[in-house]
């Protein structure tokens, strides 16, 4: 175990077995591969389904008037995209307007 974890646990706790490795999304380019999931949750306002879809277009915003008051480019979901289709993984988002959103990625476990 890495130095940093056995620092942070207690002497007399053991430690918990590593979780299994979730089954790949319907998206992903082998669903008998094995995948790590990293999800990013948020209470926000939520996203409506319609946009959905767009969300990973290059320069695509929801609320042109908000994006200009804020800043930002429209290029972040497409970089993170781009990025996870590079290593052969998937970018599942989930939004329910009122209640937020999450973004879960999914990439391969390495064999071996």
């Amino acid at each position: 175990m890495p130095l940093l974890f056995r620092r942070f646990r207690k002497k007399e706790e053991p430690a918990a077995p590593a979780p299994a490795a979730p089954e790949a999304p319907a998206g992903f380019p082998d669903r008998a591969v094995k995948a790590v999931a990293v999800a990013v949750k948020d209470k926000g306002e939520g996203i409506a389904r319609e946009h959905l879809p767009r969300l990973t277009e290059r320069f695509f915003r929801i609320d042109t008037a908000r994006s200009r008051k804020l800043g930002g480019t429209g290029l972040g979901l497409a970089i993170v995209k781009h990025s996870i289709n590079r290593h052969r993984g998937a970018l599942v988002i989930d939004s329910v307007q009122g209640e937020g959103s999450t973004f879960t990625v999914y990439l391969p476990v390495a064999e071996g």
